[in-house]
């Protein structure tokens, strides 16, 4: 039999416990993640070594931010978050070439962001498809750049 003393005590526990996760859900959501335009004044002032994972974070945002425009029928906001995930993919690209640092990871971000507007194209109007597809074929040049850095042709092979 459950004593009234019990029963005080298991309440102030779950009162405990629900300030606990309350707590540490606000703690969670004051660490929310920065915005593209905080991303993007944070590229300019940060080492050229630490750049392309940033120019690739802002690239993978506007594409979803791309995403949500085309489901919401605003052509024009998503071509223009397109036009934002071109320019700092090569951004990316051209930073990681000239550090010499973070190709793998770059070329590897942008070869998923191309799978994923492979998806979305399949989703879009066939007017907006034409839009889609020139963002996949200047992020293939990109990734191809990337690979020839890396992996450059020597001489005498076949």
């Amino acid at each position: 039999m459950v004593t009234r003393k019990h029963s005080r005590v298991g309440r102030a526990l779950a009162v405990s416990v629900a300030l606990v996760t309350l707590a540490a859900v606000f703690a969670h959501a004051s660490k929310a993640e920065p915005t593209v335009e905080e991303l993007k004044a944070k590229i300019s002032t940060i080492k050229t070594d630490d750049r392309p994972p940033l120019c690739i974070q802002v690239s993978e945002m506007q594409l979803a931010a791309a995403k949500r425009s085309y489901g919401m029928g605003d052509s024009e906001q998503a071509k223009a978050a397109l036009g934002d995930v071109v320019a700092f993919s090569e951004a990316a690209r051209d930073y990681s070439i000239q550090s010499r640092k973070h190709e793998k990871q770059t070329e590897i971000a942008i070869r998923k962001m191309i799978r994923k507007l492979a998806d979305l194209k399949h989703t879009v109007s066939h007017e907006e498809e034409a839009e889609v597809q020139s963002t996949m074929d200047r992020l293939e040049r990109v990734r191809d750049d990337l690979l020839t850095a890396m992996f450059p042709k020597v001489k005498g092979n076949k």
